[in-house]
């Protein structure tokens, strides 16, 4: 599906006008961020789904998503190539897992020493947190496709790939 297909379709839902007022932003720019962009005829504009995409492959940082998916009340999963591998590298990548985990609990007793968390701690706290549901997650994913080429391809945790 392609940005301006999806935003029609929020739009069907949500309002263009009402997103218009709670953005600030012109009816009319509202509407062509669901068409189709077409430079020569001077439709479409770049809309902020497009504006996004382009900032993550810009920078190559996957905080931005993981951002945009926290903020949805979710949290941001690499989808596996369909490679087959030599399950070989399951044993690294289940000990990447612990190793994971072991962070986080080391990150909480660490925050947890004087019987209370800040903010800042918790923040931290949060990110190992994710790490690891995301290196879980890519790691069943693999188990459930059968398919370990994703594991082979990142290489093990201190391993050369």
């Amino acid at each position: 599906m392609q940005s301006h297909e999806l935003l029609r379709e929020v739009f069907e839902k949500c309002s263009a006008k009402e997103i218009s007022s709670e953005l600030g932003l012109s009816l009319s720019l509202i509407y062509k961020w669901a068409e189709p962009p077409d430079e020569a005829a001077g439709s479409g504009a770049a809309n902020p789904l497009d504006r996004i995409e382009a900032l993550y492959r810009c920078s190559g940082d996957v905080r931005i998503v993981e951002w945009l998916c926290q903020r949805a009340g979710g949290f941001f999963i690499r989808n596996p190539a369909h490679t087959n591998a030599h399950p070989d590298y399951l044993i690294p990548a289940t000990n990447q897992i612990v190793q994971e985990f072991a962070d986080l609990l080391a990150v909480i007793a660490t925050a947890a020493s004087d019987n209370q968390i800040n903010s800042a701690e918790a923040r931290t706290i949060r990110a190992r947190w994710e790490e690891l549901k995301s290196v879980t997650e890519a790691f069943v994913a693999c188990c459930e496709n059968g398919n370990f080429g994703p594991l082979k391809d990142k290489g093990a945790p201190g391993r050369k790939a």
